[in-house]
């Protein structure tokens, strides 16, 4: 059975720092099948950070340069490191396992205050 587990979320002020974490299993874990996305009150579920076909980090233009997506394969975890916050970063934060289980986490609250 997939399961993707997210943690690290919490309350945070604006500028300060997170790490999420993604723990997987059930599957063949591959780092760049791996991304995170949010989802913000109101707005769609967007993607943060991901991986390119060819391997190269991706990154949303709003957090590129502050975010930090990586892993480790021989724990079947998926990073995400969050800093210089901002309020509008506050958001429910989900884990994603593309093809070919296109499986997601149940999300972790991230909150900014300004």
């Amino acid at each position: 059975q997939v399961q993707l587990v997210e943690s690290g979320g919490g309350l945070v002020q604006a500028g300060g720092s997170l790490r999420l974490t993604c723990s997987a299993s059930g599957i063949l874990f591959r780092i760049n099948a791996m991304a995170w996305y949010r989802q913000a009150p109101g707005k769609q579920r967007e993607l943060v950070a991901g991986f390119t076909s060819g391997g190269r980090t991706n990154y949303a233009d709003s957090v590129r340069g502050r975010f930090t997506i990586s892993g480790d394969n021989a724990k079947n975890t998926v990073y995400l490191q969050m800093n210089s916050l901002k309020p509008e970063d506050t958001a429910i934060y989900y884990c994603n396992v593309g093809w070919p289980y296109n499986k997601w986490g149940q999300g972790t609250q991230v909150t900014v205050s300004s």
